[in-house]
């Protein structure tokens, strides 16, 4: 069954393609819709290779670049590469780094989609003369009235509405997401029907611009001696050993702490104050409320009166009930109707009304260690 385009007037449109299958079968869908469409892949920031041994990095090594050349040429569309190595050092990599070195847990998939993807590539494609900037997303755009409404896909088990929370209504009046209505599976017979030479590719789950995956070697590397060891503290503050470096270890990590205490303990806190890493029993994660910090409004404002939410605080958690206050400053405060345990510093809180994505936020140190 053809899904239409978001209801959209076809017209020239920029595709953020990298070589995969998802971004491939947006192009394809696009040109068949009648789109005038232009193939464009970022050139990205990644680190070199950390041995013969280590996987080359998924982002845009030679091969993801001839894959999608390959894909543009069969759907006879144009195909650019644009260098943003620098610019996505800046912004996204300096930024993993140090928020790791201050004790958080970022994600980076949420600040390069807020300061590459949907703002810089985005001026891009509008400058080429693009009325659309389309990508390869699991995820959804409604009109509502004047409104644009961001929603989750149709694939609930790839969507990543999650990590588009940082968009406005400026961002989705020229976004297209052709395979939001769309399951995976769908998404790979639709490569094989038009005959798309990635269609049985593999995809990757890592971080694009590592190396061999391994994040904390990456932060050992190019954090050095910011990631000092320190004191392992229990909930009373008595120290009961010693950690390799905040940036080592997240929040519920049970595993690899080095410690013989009798009974497994978790990680609740790391306090980037005292560089301690506090730990306590399982019941201890559990929390009721969460500070959010940088938080985006989907539709532009944030609600005057508390308003009952779903919130998502992991890419891959359970969305729950809440209540969420905003407080000014874009802040706000959550409330769970049930505790929830994992929530971390430095990760997105993102709020659902339904199949509709709300905004989110950024999780504070506030209330931790």
């Amino acid at each position: 069954v053809r899904v239409p385009v978001q209801e959209r007037v076809p017209g020239r449109v920029v595709v953020a393609m990298s070589g995969g299958v998802d971004s491939s079968v947006a192009a394809a869908i696009l040109v068949e819709e009648g789109y005038e469409v232009i193939g464009l892949m970022m050139r990205l920031w990644s680190e070199p290779s950390a041995g013969p041994q280590s996987n080359q990095n998924r982002c845009c090594t030679p091969d993801q670049m001839a894959d999608a050349r390959r894909v543009a040429q069969h759907l006879k569309i144009p195909f650019y590469v644009v260098d943003v190595q620098k610019y996505f050092y800046d912004t996204v990599v300096s930024y993993f780094i140090d928020e790791h070195i201050a004790g958080r847990t970022p994600n980076p998939c949420i600040e390069c989609n807020r300061q590459v993807r949907f703002s810089h590539l985005l001026e891009r494609a509008l400058a080429m003369g693009a009325e659309f900037l389309a990508t390869g997303h699991y995820a959804r755009v409604r009109r509502s009235g004047a409104h644009f409404e961001l929603l989750r896909a149709k694939d609930d088990h790839k969507d990543q509405s999650y990590v588009l929370h940082v968009l406005g209504q400026k961002e989705l009046s020229r976004v297209l997401f052709p395979i939001g209505d769309y399951t995976k599976e769908e998404v790979r017979q639709l490569a094989g029907k038009v005959g798309l030479p990635v269609a049985q590719k593999s995809e990757s789950m890592d971080l694009c611009f590592l190396a061999d995956g391994d994040y904390r070697r990456f932060l050992r590397d190019s954090a050095g001696q910011t990631v000092p060891p320190g004191p392992v503290i229990d909930r009373s503050g008595e120290v009961i050993g010693q950690h390799s470096g905040l940036a080592n270890y997240t929040i519920g990590q049970r595993k690899g702490l080095g410690l013989s205490l009798g009974h497994p303990v978790y990680v609740l806190a790391k306090d980037n104050r005292t560089n301690a890493l506090v730990v306590g029993e399982a019941e201890h994660l559990a929390r009721t409320t969460l500070q959010v910090e940088r938080t985006n409004w989907v539709c532009g404002v944030a609600p005057v009166d508390p308003i009952p939410v779903q919130v998502k605080i992991r890419y891959r958690a359970q969305a729950v009930p809440a209540v969420v206050t905003a407080m000014g400053d874009n802040r706000v405060t959550v409330r769970f109707d049930d505790s929830v345990r994992g929530a971390t510093a430095g990760q997105g809180a993102v709020f659902f009304d339904g199949d509709i994505c709300l905004g989110g936020g950024i999780i504070s140190d506030e209330g931790y260690a």
